[in-house]
């Protein structure tokens, strides 16, 4: 059962943000935002804590901050994101975006075929997010450096 955020899971979540990524500071198109401080959807299961997702809407526009299915391949993260979804069109956005890293192979597959579409991207942009996160690995996910991001949306 997926439920909003409340104000007693902030308790956990800096902690769940540490763990999964080393830290709650997430950044992305050169701005630093703390998941720990923003709104989001949460996969409970079993008294433990099996998806994340956190948001920020700005003016028409949702942007996904961050999104984690501890268990992949089990629709979780799929759930959580359609929930977004379901919410950003309540609250009068017209689309959701979100950006991953040129890395991310498995995010770019997933998000496309969830009806996101690349729609933009920002050459050298993980250099600048370094100056706000230094602890960002030079080299990703299959040997991949890290250098880019990529803008995804999908038009609700």
């Amino acid at each position: 059962m997926i439920r909003p955020l409340v104000g007693d899971d902030r308790v956990w979540l800096a902690g769940f943000a540490r763990e999964r990524w080393g830290s709650p500071l997430v950044v992305a198109d050169g701005r630093a935002h703390r998941i720990d401080e923003l709104p989001g959807f949460v996969a409970p299961e079993a008294g433990r804590v099996v998806g994340l997702l956190t948001y920020l809407i700005e003016d028409d526009r949702c942007h996904v901050v961050s999104l984690d299915a501890v268990d992949q391949g089990r629709g979780i993260g799929s759930a959580l994101l359609e929930r977004l979804v379901d919410a950003a069109g309540e609250a009068g956005c017209g689309r959701v975006e979100l950006i991953t890293t040129n890395d991310n192979v498995r995010a770019l597959r997933f998000y496309q075929r969830r009806g996101f579409r690349l729609a933009a991207l920002h050459a050298g942009a993980l250099e600048r997010s370094r100056e706000l996160k230094p602890e960002i690995p030079l080299v990703g996910e299959h040997g991949i450096p890290l250098r880019d991001e990529l803008l995804l949306v999908r038009d609700l």
